[in-house]
């Protein structure tokens, strides 16, 4: 089974580690490198690598290690940011073109599944979006209209496929549901079959941009490319999209039922934060997928709690024989609704990044394979100012805030700390863990499933927030910019690429 950034094991997460086909070359300069081994990297690989170029994807993990593997992959147009917002930030016209790109994601993902015969459940599916109380109704009747507007096929409906009340709803056709694991490793093979190669549990630690050639730094080597794209979800390092991107978590539960009353649609209320169902089959077993309870990464100081309360939500309105699976994930909202996809500011023009894709990131995967290969291969594409991350102006001071935040000093190396007395300073539970202030310095402490302490400085190596603990998954996560790392300060998600500061403890026995 593969691995992910969480403790929780997803719904797609049961799949073999994909083994790679070809080895990568140490001393060829490669036409792009793709950092990032999820649904966005390889599909832009594909893309790359069927045009004639030569490619790489570097992935610190397994393929599928991040979101990609907590996805409840709902392949909409009905995007979670509505019409409505995206008709206000951008206009008519490109919020037609934002629908136009989402079914141009869709269209090819349905093709690279009818081409390379691809079995990961994919069916079409309708969409439906139900309100509950009189504002929730005005506010459909509004979404409605600029989804038309859009050029959505959507007709309001007096039935809905789960048995929750409503006041009124829309249903909008041409929406579709897969497996994602399944169809990233299909395209994977494909890629490789094409030529290109895919590295492993190899994290890009550095690079360096020189006139046309850029160094791309990893665990495994240094490699030499033209074009570096990153597909991390976030990029690394210091950008000024991460002050444009929030990180939140969103949890999301399979489960079984007792009366076979699985919803055929894809389904969404209008809450906020908003739920979400739909039903997928795996390997002949019908699951219900429920996701909700959303807030800001770091903010939530029991993230079980909204395990629980997800449940309970769902137990209002189905007859659950059983929870198969539970699961939190992490996505980035824009500032302003829409992801960012072309050049990443203040780097080269060779240098490219896709992020901000909010809670749609099975279709903006799709979106930016699509742009990105047009604008390497056509230099040009009908969606590039809209996607474009140039869209975001410096903001004053910024090279100031970068040089004084950028490198966080190592303030514990060297210090250690008596096991026995943090332990009974901390007072945690198997499973917990807190910041403390123990002689002066502030210490993040957890303890693990055997009560074994750990301790690590609670500096984010990113831009030096303070990490708090993820009850649920059992990880550290930052609340600035959504960093993650594990109870031993292991980077388990960008943009931070150095691990926390690990702080020795010792037994008073042995002092």
């Amino acid at each position: 089974m593969i691995t992910r950034d969480g403790a929780y094991v997803s719904l797609w997460q049961e799949m073999p580690v994909y083994q790679t086909q070809n080895k990568p070359t140490f001393t060829e300069l490669y036409d792009v490198i793709i950092v990032g081994g999820g649904i966005t990297g390889i599909s832009v690989g594909l893309l790359l690598q069927k045009s004639g170029l030569k490619c790489l994807i570097l992935e610190s993990h397994n393929i599928g290690f991040g979101t990609t593997s907590g996805t409840t992959a709902h392949l909409n147009t009905l995007l979670d940011t509505p019409y409505t917002t995206i008709q206000k930030n951008f206009g008519r016209e490109n919020a037609r073109l934002v629908a136009t790109a989402a079914r141009e994601a869709i269209h090819l993902i349905r093709y690279h599944i009818e081409d390379y015969r691809i079995d990961c459940g994919f069916e079409e599916a309708a969409a439906y979006l139900f309100s509950q109380d009189e504002k929730q109704s005005r506010e459909l009747e509004d979404i409605a209209i600029a989804s038309e507007e859009a050029g959505l096929a959507l007709s309001y409906t007096s039935s809905i496929p789960v048995a929750i009340p409503f006041e009124k709803a829309i249903r909008v056709e041409g929406q579709a549901k897969f497996h994602p694991l399944k169809y990233v490793y299909a395209l994977a093979n494909q890629y490789e079959a094409a030529g290109g190669t895919i590295l492993q549990y190899s994290r890009v630690t550095n690079t360096n941009e020189d006139d046309e050639i850029i160094d791309v730094e990893s665990e495994a080597a240094t490699f030499k490319t033209k074009r570096l794209i990153y597909a991390t979800h976030i990029p690394p390092t210091v950008n000024l999209l991460h002050l444009r991107c929030s990180p939140w978590r969103s949890y999301a539960m399979a489960v079984r039922l007792e009366d076979d009353h699985y919803p055929e649609g894809l389904c969404y209320d209008m809450h906020d934060p908003y739920h979400y169902y739909r039903t997928q089959i795996i390997d002949g077993t019908k699951y219900l997928i429920a996701g909700g309870e959303d807030h800001k990464t770091g903010h939530e100081p029991n993230t079980e709690k909204c395990f629980r309360q997800l449940e309970s939500h769902i137990r209002q309105y189905f007859k659950i024989r059983e929870v198969a699976y539970q699961w939190s994930s992490q996505y980035f909202e824009p500032a302003d609704g829409l992801p960012y996809i072309g050049h990443l500011p203040g780097h080269s023009e060779n240098v490219y990044v896709a992020t901000g894709y909010g809670g749609n990131g099975m279709i903006y995967s799709s979106v930016a394979a699509i742009v990105l290969r047009d604008l390497i291969v056509q230099k040009e594409s009908i969606f590039a100012d809209l996607f474009s991350p140039s869209r975001v102006k410096p903001v004053a001071g910024f090279a100031n805030f970068i040089e004084h935040n950028a490198d966080v000093a190592k303030q514990f190396i060297g210090k250690w700390f008596a096991t026995e007395t943090l332990d009974e300073m901390a007072s945690l539970a198997p499973g917990e863990g807190k910041v403390v202030k123990y002689n002066g310095e502030i210490i993040a402490v957890s303890k693990d499933s055997d009560g074994t302490l750990h301790a690590v400085s609670p500096t984010c190596t990113h831009l030096k927030c303070s990490v708090a603990w993820n009850l649920a998954e059992q990880t550290w996560d930052c609340p600035c910019h959504g960093a993650r790392y594990d109870a031993e300060g292991n980077v388990l998600t960008g943009p931070a690429s150095r691990n926390l500061e690990v702080i020795e403890l010792r037994t008073l026995s042995r002092v």
